[in-house]
């Protein structure tokens, strides 16, 4: 997927948890407001690929993710989990960094993910393609989320 679409369908999904949208008109219009211009037609493929459907919100029906995206959204840690159970990461300490080394193309969502957990611990993250870089401001903080990761990582009982 394309960097551009990447970045419009994730302020997509954003826009409709974080107010009603009914149409999309008004989904053009606040995509607009955030810098994408877009056609009718891109618009539409968008609320199809992402599976929005129209739920009851605010005394109106207005798009909303679909349960399984909302169920993968649920919060950070959980989707850090996710990854972790649907791929390899190899973790390595350097310094006050972990570095996490995964398949080719799958750095940015663990990046993503990390960053929605806001671990206090975190102080930030960079994502290449197959490597993430996530810094620490001291080491403690670093051996509490490396351990976490680990558990996190464990394969479910």
């Amino acid at each position: 997927m394309e960097v551009m679409k990447q970045l419009r369908q994730r302020a997509i999904r954003d826009l409709v948890e974080q107010r009603p949208i009914r149409t999309q008109q008004e989904l053009a219009s606040a995509l607009r407001e955030r810098g994408f211009r877009t056609t009718q037609a891109t618009i539409s493929r968008d609320v199809a690929e992402l599976g929005l459907v129209k739920a009851g919100r605010g005394g109106t029906h207005a798009y909303a993710l679909p349960p399984r995206l909302r169920e993968a959204d649920a919060s950070g840690e959980e989707r850090v989990k996710l990854l972790l159970h649907d791929m390899p990461v190899e973790v390595r300490e350097a310094g006050t960094m972990l570095v996490l080394r995964t398949l080719p193309g799958s750095a940015h969502p663990l990046a993503a993910a990390l960053d929605r957990a806001r671990w206090p611990e975190v102080v930030g993250s960079i994502a290449g393609d197959d490597t993430v870089f996530v810094a620490f401001a001291d080491r403690s903080g670093l051996g509490r989320i490396k351990r976490r990761l680990e558990q996190l990582a464990e394969p479910a009982e």
